[in-house]
C-alpha cells in the first residue's frame, strides 16, 4: 500500500492468537501495537493530540511542543512533530532507558530529564514551567481529552471489527495514561455490555487497588498520580501483577510466541493469565501488547540474556 506520508500508518494493529502460552481450555489473542510506526500504542495518542491542536488553533504552525513521558509517548511526539514541522522537547525521569532518549534524539527531539527523586510529577512540572517559560505548546497526554476521544474511535471499533460475530469474554490492558482503558474501553462496553474490562498495574504501585506508589520496573505504567482522564468506572477488574512475573512472560512471548515486546506488555500477559486460571472452559482473552522489547536493552528486562557466544550450551551438546 501507499501513503503520503507515515502518520498514515497508525492504527490498525494485527490480533494474534497465542498457541503456547495460552492454558488448553481458553483461547487467548494479543493486539500487537508494536505495529504501529514508531513500534508502541502511544502513536495514537501523539497524533490525535497534535491533530487536535492544530485543528483548533491551539498549536500554531512551527510551535514547539513539550511534554512529560516516559519513553513511548515521548518518541511518537517526536515522530508527529518530525513529520508536521514542529520542534519537540521531553521532560523525562532520568531512571528511564538509554534506548528511549536516543530514539528522541534521533527524530530531532530535545531531552532534559529530571531527578528520581522527584516521580513523575516531577517531570510533569518541569514540562509545565518550560511551556510558560518559553510560550511551548503542552500535549499534556494526562489531562487531554483528545487521547481516550481517539482510542474510542479507533482502538475500541478496530476489536470490535476483529471479533465482528465472534465471542470475546475479557479484555485486558495496563494503564500509564489511562487513555487506552478509558477510550477503548467505553467504546467496547457499549457495543459489548458482558465484556469484562480487566486492568493491569504493578504490585508496587497499585494505585487503583488502593495501594502507594512505590517505585516499580514497568515502564511506561502507573505514574504517581492518577491521570485526569482515566475513568476508574470503567474497569470491571483491576489485577496487581508482579514485576519479575512480567518481565518473564515478556521473554516468553518472544521465547515461545516469537512476539517481542517490552515490560508493560509482559505485565498484561501477567495479568491475562491469572484471569485465564478462573475463565470458564472457552472463554476468549484478548490482551494488549504496547510495545516493542528493543527500547528495553539496557533494562533488567535483558539484565540474564548472554552478549557473547555460547560455547557452553555448544559443548554440553
Amino acid at each position: 500500500m501507499r501513503y503520503d506520508n507515515i502518520l498514515q500508518t497508525i492504527g490498525n494493529t494485527p490480533v494474534v492468537k497465542l498457541n503456547r502460552i495460552a492454558p488448553a481450555d481458553v483461547d487467548m489473542y494479543v493486539k500487537v501495537e508494536s505495529f504501529n510506526p514508531m513500534a508502541s500504542v502511544k502513536d495514537r495518542l501523539a497524533y490525535a493530540i497534535i491533530k487536535d491542536a492544530r485543528d483548533s488553533g491551539a498549536l500554531e504552525p512551527g510551535q514547539t511542543v513539550i511534554e512529560a513521558t516516559s519513553g513511548n509517548t515521548g518518541i511518537a511526539l517526536a515522530m508527529v512533530c518530525a513529520v508536521l514541522g514542529h520542534p519537540f522537547v521531553a521532560t523525562m525521569v532520568e531512571t528511564f532507558s538509554i534506548e528511549r532518549r536516543k530514539v528522541m534524539r534521533a527524530l530531532g527531539a530535545k531531552v532534559i530529564l529530571t531527578p528520581a527523586a522527584e516521580r513523575g510529577s516531577g517531570m510533569v512540572r518541569k514540562a509545565e514551567e518550560l511551556a510558560e517559560q518559553h510560550g511551548w505548546f503542552l500535549a499534556q497526554q494526562f489531562q487531554n481529552p483528545a487521547n481516550p476521544t481517539y482510542h474510542a474511535s479507533t482502538t475500541g471499533p478496530e476489536i470490535l471489527r476483529d471479533f465482528a460475530g465472534d465471542r470475546l469474554d475479557y479484555w485486558v490492558t495496563g494503564w500509564g495514561t489511562g487513555g487506552t482503558l478509558s477510550g477503548a474501553g467505553r467504546t467496547l462496553k457499549a457495543a459489548r455490555p458482558d465484556l469484562k474490562i480487566v486492568a493491569a498495574e504493578p504490585e508496587q504501585a497499585a494505585l487503583l487497588s488502593g495501594g502507594d506508589w512505590s517505585p516499580h520496573k514497568i515502564q511506561g505504567w502507573t505514574p504517581d498520580f492518577i491521570p485526569d482522564v482515566l475513568d476508574r468506572d470503567i474497569a470491571d477488574q483491576i489485577v496487581p501483577v508482579n514485576e519479575d512475573e512480567s518481565m518473564q512472560c515478556a521473554l516468553r512471548l518472544g521465547q515461545e510466541e516469537g512476539i517481542f515486546v517490552g515490560i508493560s506488555a509482559g505485565g498484561t500477559l501477567n495479568a491475562a493469565l491469572k484471569i485465564a486460571e478462573h475463565a470458564e472452559p472457552g472463554s476468549v482473552i484478548l490482551t494488549m501488547l504496547a510495545d516493542t522489547a528493543e527500547r528495553y536493552l539496557s533494562t533488567p528486562l535483558f539484565a540474564n540474556i548472554n552478549e557473547g557466544s555460547d560455547d557452553d550450551w555448544l559443548a554440553s551438546l
